[in-house]
């Protein structure tokens, strides 16, 4: 927000109110006010005690009122007097200032331009308009981080992010809900999705080392143009969304990297149910034991090599045959065999993804 708009509002005010007014940012700086003098000087006691209570404060000769949220208060406006008159002023200034702001945000501020376009709150047509009205650079490419917390707290999750990422003019912190925060990265390279994962992997460090929080973190695809932003934002929730299931153990989970998963998860329920008694016989997957399963995902592992396998499982060789054997038998399928074990792999896929959906399988 511009303090020239809130300094030009306050000159304009000034002749009705024949008070001091003014307006503190949210470092506890005035940053507009009709005693000129006061701009630049610091109220940092005024914003720890408001911030705490989130309410109208008296406070000596005045009367102040926090614009925004609980959880992130923007500016405050403050009225000369403790009286009545004074607490009625600054609730009036604090809807004004409030809405000013909001009509100034959705023409002027890039971050909320970069919402709306993720969110699909803009046609198509209007965002060229939008951005060269912004001075917005549209070919450059960028990609979106979804950030998820886990848990909710005193930490306010926007400023986490943020304070991350301070340069606001590569980098754009968008809060989509309540456990959900939009970090739009600019990356030099279409291809750098490494820079990407290196980038998420310091969020997730930083998140539950200083703060013990909870997140995962989706990366959608590097596009070069603003407008396909909202599909690297779809791919960024398909990332979590597809990792929830296949990678339950990763709190980075990039759209790039998620295979046949993906696939999986694009298909009907009815569609997959019906590959799967194609695949095996009745009650033949239901049989295998947790021993079993635990076999074939680290003969998977060790791309179906028998000796390295039956080293990391601590059996002998002919233990690891014999239950082999054993599945080739109950299942028909022999892991052995390249196809077969596509096949299996596919198919304990397709199974993890139907008991993510209990409603339905």
């Amino acid at each position: 927000m511009s303090n020239k708009l809130f300094q030009g509002l306050i000159y304009q005010m000034r002749e009705a109110v024949d008070r001091e007014i003014g307006i503190i940012d949210d470092k506890g700086v005035v940053i507009a006010c009709s005693q000129l003098t006061k701009i630049g000087s610091t109220h940092s006691d005024i914003l720890d005690e408001i911030s705490y209570n989130y309410e109208t404060l008296v406070n000596g000769n005045y009367t102040y009122r926090p614009i925004g949220s609980h959880a992130r208060i923007e500016y405050i406006v403050f009225v000369e007097g403790d009286d009545d008159v004074a607490k009625s002023i600054s609730a009036l200034l604090s809807v004004s200032f409030s809405n000013i702001k909001t009509l100034y945000d959705e023409k002027y501020d890039k971050t909320n331009f970069i919402k709306n376009i993720i969110l699909d709150n803009i046609l198509p047509g209007d965002i060229y308009i939008k951005s060269k009205e912004l001075r917005f650079d549209n070919e450059v490419n960028r990609a979106v981080l979804l950030i998820r917390f886990a848990n909710t707290g005193e930490v306010v999750h926007y400023d986490v992010i943020q304070n991350m990422f301070p340069d606001k003019s590569h980098d754009y912190v968008i809060n989509i809900g309540e456990t959900d925060i939009v970090l739009v990265k600019e990356v030099k390279s279409a291809n750098d999705t490494k820079q990407l994962e290196q980038i998420a992997k310091s969020i997730v460090d930083t998140v539950q080392a200083e703060f013990y929080l909870k997140v995962h973190v989706g990366i959608g695809s590097i596009v070069s143009n603003v407008k396909e932003l909202a599909r690297s934002y779809k791919d960024a929730q398909v990332a979590l969304e597809v990792g929830k299931v296949f990678d339950t153990e990763k709190n980075v989970i990039n759209y790039e990297n998620l295979g046949i998963g993906r696939l999986i998860y694009q298909l009907p329920t009815t569609l997959c149910e019906m590959f799967l008694q194609e695949v095996f016989k009745r009650g033949s997957l239901e049989s295998l034991d947790r021993d079993t399963l635990q076999t074939i995902h680290v003969f998977f592992d060790n791309n179906l090599n028998v000796s390295e396998t039956s080293r990391k499982l601590f059996v002998h060789r002919n233990t690891l045959v014999y239950r082999l054997e054993k599945i080739k038998k109950l299942t028909g399928l022999d892991l052995r065999e390249f196809e077969h074990a596509i096949t299996f792999k596919v198919a304990l896929m397709v199974k993890k993804y139907l008991i993510s959906k209990p409603s339905i399988y």
